[in-house]
């Protein structure tokens, strides 16, 4: 498919935006999907933040796949902690990773008699659950959260009773991709728009990278009998399509419906628990 651009322009806002706060924030919690835990972290962000204590967390966990996720971890030279703000595992473990980063400060404060909350800057790429995650750590519902990206287009802080102040961001993608396969798994999990891209182009890329690492996935979830390794990716797309008897006139595949079908489903884990990224 065509190269991915999307850069819209309260990005360079927001970046901006962050840079200015930087001073004010103690540490920073730097959020990642667990299905590509190398893909959705901004390289940008290892200059932006490189004053500041700053936790890894993988959200979304329950849809990745464990034993990735397990090999990230062990593998990364910074603290990291999976999460799942569904079903809340992992979140507990948040709070005291933190103290832990800001341990020199929080001593400080104990030593002066100062009981002063920790400021705590959330960021992310676009759509990775930064205010699903600040709701679900505070125990409040007072950041924006919806399952599309761009939905929060500024910082606003939202106070915890767990000793945090907590700033949402907006999502923040970079300027170019390099590499266009981490644009296209940033598509199929919705962090770029999809009113952008040709869903079917998409969901054709998507066939392709579960054929290789999830085959057995595939043929479990639209009951094929195999995958044949001289068939192309759009054969194997329509395929699924006919499993799922999405046929207009003339027998062709309803590829518009099989798409969305597709993206929905790998979105929603239905497929499996799937981690695109390999480590």
């Amino acid at each position: 498919m065509d190269r991915i651009v999307w850069y819209p322009g309260h990005m360079a806002k927001a970046k901006r935006l962050i840079a200015e706060t930087l001073p004010q924030i103690d540490a920073v919690i730097e959020l990642a999907d667990a299905r590509v835990p190398l893909s959705s972290r901004n390289p940008d962000f290892d200059s932006l933040f490189k004053s500041k204590p700053r936790l890894l967390v993988l959200t979304k966990s329950a849809l990745a796949d464990e034993s990735v996720t397990a090999q990230y971890i062990k593998q990364s030279p910074q603290k990291v902690l999976a999460i799942d703000c569904k079903s809340g595992a992992g979140v507990a473990k948040v709070g005291p990773a933190l103290k832990e980063l800001v341990a020199e400060k929080l001593q400080k404060y104990a030593d002066k008699g100062i009981n002063k909350d920790i400021r705590v800057m959330v960021a992310g790429i676009t759509n990775v659950g930064k205010s699903t995650f600040i709701n679900t750590f505070s125990g409040q519902k007072k950041a924006k959260a919806e399952d599309r990206p761009g939905v929060t287009r500024q910082n606003s802080w939202i106070p915890t009773d767990k000793g945090f102040m907590m700033m949402d961001t907006p999502g923040l993608l970079w300027h170019k991709f390099d590499d266009h396969t981490v644009a296209v798994k940033l598509a199929c999990l919705g962090s770029i728009r999809d009113e952008i891209l040709d869903q079917l182009e998409l969901a054709v890329a998507l066939v392709g990278l579960l054929r290789t690492s999830y085959p057995e996935m595939l043929i479990s979830r639209y009951k094929l009998e195999s995958i044949d390794g001289n068939e192309s990716d759009y054969d194997l797309f329509c395929r699924i399509g006919k499993k799922r008897g999405f046929i207009r006139s003339r027998a062709e595949v309803d590829e518009d419906r099989t798409a969305a079908v597709l993206l929905d489903e790998f979105r929603g884990g239905k497929i499996g628990r799937i981690t695109l990224d390999r480590i």
